[in-house]
């Protein structure tokens, strides 16, 4: 058995899965800056995920095959709507200062029972979009790509996975570098603090849920458009949650996220190696489907309590309140 290659397409796998953990755990890091627990990212991946296909679905025939629009169309519009999608949770957690878990695994709900309510209006009844003809191809970088093993691992991907990473090294620049992001952690450490000066902590945070709807989105939008070519019930299958676990591993700072999303990403990388290996003789299969979210429960069990969470999570604010 050729164990190199085996880690080389470990390397690449454990990149393609980590990808949709990435934008979630990058969308649940702007919101809990601000001081809003989103435990909505699961059901925000959702309807990325949902708009995703289907937008694609019905942009594919629009243009010459093999389409290469029809993606980007579909990604953007996942955008749109998971930051539509994240205002309930907004309007909920900020205005009306409801209890900001209720109101995500609210979302959660909403998310899992609307998209398929609508998937089967569309579809004829069908559980699931028909499988899409137009979705992602993996790009090659030139020259890198030619190196043996260590091209297909690390520079042949899908477009969304140069975008992911891309974004981290963005988000810690927006975060620690920018305005924005000073008054983004400010609302989030000391929201009183904030107001005093002049931040409007209620824009703050409102912006930084919508910010939030519109990366989870993406993540979803990503899993429906590169690894499953479609979108049904099962697409997101608990990565939001993954995601949140990934956030609070990487203490709620960007490249700490993509360390954590690429830790469970690995998780998932070997339970495809496993079928495509025909590895199952060895490791009940079972054990494999599981692994992800052991280590979920393990790392949350590990790391909760030693993390240190912006100090307003979770703690609604009144205007001027002293």
């Amino acid at each position: 058995m050729d164990w190199l290659l085996i880690s080389g397409n470990l390397v690449h796998d454990t990149i393609v899965f980590s990808t949709a953990l990435i934008f979630a755990a990058l969308g649940g890091m702007y919101s809990e800056r601000s001081g809003v627990v989103n435990i909505a990212l699961e059901g925000m991946m959702i309807m990325g995920a949902f708009t995703g296909a289907v937008v694609t679905f019905y942009m594919q025939d629009a243009f010459p095959a093999p389409s290469t629009m029809a993606p980007w169309i579909g990604f953007m519009a996942a955008i749109v709507a998971g930051a539509i999608f994240s205002l309930p949770h907004a309007v909920a957690s900020i205005t009306f200062k409801a209890d900001q878990v209720v109101s995500g695994v609210a979302l959660n709900f909403l998310a899992m029972g609307l998209s398929v309510y609508l998937t089967k209006i569309l579809f004829n009844g069908a559980g699931q979009t028909t499988t899409l003809s137009a979705v992602f191809k993996k790009w090659d970088i030139p020259v890198l790509g030619d190196i043996p093993y260590l091209g297909h691992a690390i520079f042949e991907g899908y477009p969304t996975s140069f975008v992911a990473f891309a974004l981290v090294a963005i988000s810690w620049f927006v975060l620690f570098k920018t305005p924005f992001g000073l008054r983004l952690r400010a609302v989030g450490e000391h929201p009183r603090a904030a107001d005093t000066v002049g931040i409007n902590v209620k824009r703050m945070r409102y912006t930084a849920v919508m910010i939030s709807g519109a990366l989870a989105a993406m993540g979803g939008a990503t899993i429906a458009l590169t690894t499953t070519s479609n979108f049904s019930h099962n697409t997101v299958s608990g990565q939001g949650f993954i995601a949140l676990a990934a956030l609070i591993f990487g203490k709620w700072h960007p490249s700490g996220a993509m360390g954590a999303a690429l830790f469970f990403g690995v998780a998932q990388a070997i339970k495809s190696l496993v079928q495509v290996f025909g590895l199952t003789a060895y490791v009940p299969i079972e054990f494999i489907f599981m692994l992800p979210y052991i280590l979920t429960i393990l790392v949350l069990a590990g790391v909760v309590g030693r993390s240190s969470a912006p100090a307003a999570l979770g703690k609604p604010y009144e205007t001027g309140s002293r």
